[in-house]
């Protein structure tokens, strides 16, 4: 399965939104809290193409974007292909 990173804070409700759903589908995923580590949020604004909001999330190396993107594809079967795309290096 793809990695998954998602940055986010405690107090988002999209973030919140996020972490049920890949919850719900049994994914794990690495958080980056930019509330807890505010200079990370830099590093996540300069990743997404200047988006400063949160959640911003990745499947593999491919930007997502945020929640309402990450429903999106979920709604039309495109996630569960996405995640179960193989990383570079890794047979299928």
């Amino acid at each position: 399965m793809a990695p998954v990173l998602m940055y986010g804070t405690a107090a988002c409700p999209y973030c919140h939104a996020a972490r049920a759903l890949f919850s719900d589908l049994d994914v794990s995923f690495e958080e980056i809290r930019v509330d807890l580590e505010p200079s990370r949020r830099e590093e996540m604004r300069q990743r997404a193409g200047g988006q400063h909001t949160v959640p911003q999330i990745w499947v593999g190396t491919q930007h997502v974007g945020g929640f309402t993107d990450l429903l999106a594809l979920h709604q039309q079967g495109a996630l569960e292909a996405l995640l179960h795309t193989p990383a570079k290096g890794e047979t299928p």
